[in-house]
């Protein structure tokens, strides 16, 4: 059965003992063999298409380099061009494709004739060796060099990794020293990009050396830390280093603050970032243009790409396809709220993903399943997908487009039926197969943009920054996530009512909360009774000029699955990467 797979027989994709895990690693191969197979335009030649001098870049090899800051400051009075936010339905197991949407859309729109720029958030490793793979895309939408950028890329979330981890040492080395400062307790977590549930609590200073105090410490992962949410919200380097000389890393006795400043941490912490905040250029496999820069997952961070990329791409291209990770729950909320806010974008049109299958999978039918014709399920899983859809239209006020990543599988009655649906409620549609045929397959969806973004828009926000912190909780929950309630625990309160106090009640909520539901429960896909958010904790990020908010049993360091990728990942004997095959589950 795996050789059936491998050669791409349609009828081993519909058999129902043919694992879903299975049918994923050879679409990736098959990933890896298009992107390999592509012949790319040297970086060079792609800025110079974007009147980028090879003088304002800092190359790492032939096809990806920084661009440096001077360019956004010679365009700095350049109007921007159309900013078009892809986002999707709550995410299933199965994956939805959405960033090979966005690369889909944006290589559609320049085989139209538009001047169209990518601005992509970079993949962590924790996915790219856990369960989800990378994140580059996929078949004929990809970015590349994919490997590179999967992998290392330009080594800026290790520089990350360093920052943090830099800060870390000089905490513990300053209580060593005598605590000057008079720390009390230490709120600041070291971190590492990869996904290891065992240091999510940790015992540190066991070495019994004289002056060392033991105390328990924990790992996130490193796109969860305030240092990638501070790179991604910094407007540029000056910006950068106030933020992180903000960060508060623990109190005194007295709940007094000490922040990074405090340390003299900051001078140095910047400097391990000063080449990692100027943004990455890459292309398409069709050669679009794409700015690759910051990397926070959105379940547990605020899930978008930097604001200097995004407004670097906005002066660079008459149209930009950026992306927020996960579900318009999560990522489109925060990118709205958080995102927008602090640096005054608007989008001009969204794109809301969908797979037929996802679809189906809301509706209450098992994974396994999902490529059976079902129209009922279909009906019942189109609620995850009018909700979303609802909050774009009506919480935030924006022109929303529907994009269904289509599949072989996708029967002409189901197809049909999801037509009439959304017809019925005035909601366009566009059938997409960028997957298979790159900007070809996306260029319906591109000239509805083209349309879409002409269109009046009344952008609003779910909440006001001078609502209590609470309030702003209870109104994305209850607006966004279609919640009854929300039930805080008492330390939950308690950090609330610290936050206050030391006055930083007006900055935006960013949410931690599972991926795969509206819910705080990722087993309660449907959402039929009604739920309530449950917040655990409530955390302040001063740096990043947020409040991260809790729920459920969200993780900020993810666990590896019982099969991890990172068994079938390995290099051929021509030194090349690839994947290795094992024997599905019957």
């Amino acid at each position: 059965e795996i050789l059936r797979c491998l050669v791409g027989s349609e009828m081993c994709i519909r058999d129902s003992y043919i694992t879903a895990k299975c049918i994923k690693r050879r679409i990736k191969m098959e990933d890896i063999e298009i992107a390999r197979n592509t012949q790319l335009e040297k970086i060079t030649k792609i800025a110079e298409e974007m009147n980028i001098q090879e003088d304002q870049l800092e190359q790492y090899g032939k096809y990806k380099a920084k661009i440096s800051p001077e360019v956004y400051k010679n365009l700095k009075d350049k109007k921007d061009g159309k900013l078009i936010l892809v986002t999707a339905i709550n995410p299933t197991p199965l994956g939805e494709g959405k960033t090979t949407m966005a690369i889909g859309l944006a290589d559609g729109l320049r085989k139209t004739g538009k001047n169209a720029v990518l601005a992509l958030r970079e993949p962590s490793l924790g996915p790219v060796f856990g369960i989800k793979g990378g994140a580059t895309g996929g078949g004929h939408s990809q970015i590349a060099p994919m490997e590179d950028i999967n992998l290392h890329f330009t080594g800026d979330i290790h520089a990350i990794t360093s920052a943090n981890n830099l800060l870390s040492a000089m905490i513990d080395n300053h209580i060593y020293f005598g605590n000057e400062l008079g720390f009390d307790r230490v709120v600041w977590k070291r971190c590492v990009d990869l996904n290891d549930r065992q240091l999510r609590v940790v015992n540190t200073g066991l070495s019994q050396e004289k002056n060392i105090v033991p105390r328990m410490d924990g790992f996130d992962i490193s796109v969860a830390s305030e240092i990638m949410a501070i790179f991604c919200l910094a407007t540029d380097i000056n910006d950068l280093k106030r933020r992180i000389g903000n960060i508060i890393v623990g109190y005194t006795k007295e709940n007094k603050p000490i922040t990074a400043k405090d340390l003299k941490a900051d001078g140095a912490m910047t400097v391990l970032l000063k080449d990692a905040i100027n943004p990455n250029l890459v292309q398409s496999l069709e050669q679009t243009p794409a700015i690759v820069h910051g990397g926070p997952f959105a379940n547990i961070a605020h899930g978008c790409n930097s604001i200097i990329a995004t407004k670097l791409a906005l002066k660079l291209g008459d149209y930009v396809v950026t992306e927020a990770g996960f579900g318009a729950d999560l990522g489109a909320e925060k990118f709205l709220d958080i995102k927008c806010r602090k640096a005054n974008l608007k989008p001009d049109a969204v794109v809301c993903v969908a797979t037929i299958k996802a679809l189906k999978y809301h509706g209450g039918v098992a994974k396994e399943e999902v490529q059976n014709e079902n129209i009922m399920a279909l009906e019942r899983g189109m609620n995850n997908l009018f909700k979303h859809i609802d909050n774009l239209q009506n919480v935030y006020g924006l022109n929303v487009i529907v994009a269904i990543n289509k599949y072989t599988h996708d029967t002409e009655a189901e197809i049909k039926f999801l037509q009439e649906k959304l017809q019925e409620k005035g909601i366009n549609l566009s059938l997409v197969e960028s997957w298979e045929k790159g900007g070809e397959g996306a260029k319906d969806l591109a000239q509805k943009i083209v349309d879409l973004v002409q269109e009046p828009s009344d952008f609003k926000f779910a909440y006001e920054l001078n609502e209590t912190i609470e309030n702003k909780i209870k109104a994305v929950a209850q607006k966004i996530y279609g919640a009854e309630d929300v039930e805080f625990t008492e330390e939950a309160k308690l950090h609330i009512k610290e936050i206050e106090d030391l006055g930083y009640s007006n900055l935006p909520v960013c949410i931690a909360k599972t991926q795969y539901s509206f819910s705080d429960d990722p087993k309660n896909l449907e959402c039929k009774e009604p739920f309530n958010i449950h917040v655990q904790d409530v955390v302040l990020r001063a740096g990043a000029e947020f409040i991260v908010v809790l729920t459920g049993k969200i993780m900020t360091m993810p666990g590896l699955p019982k099969i991890p990728s990172a068994e079938n990942i390995d290099l051929d004997e021509n030194g090349n990467i690839c994947l290795l095959y094992t024997s599905p589950s019957p």
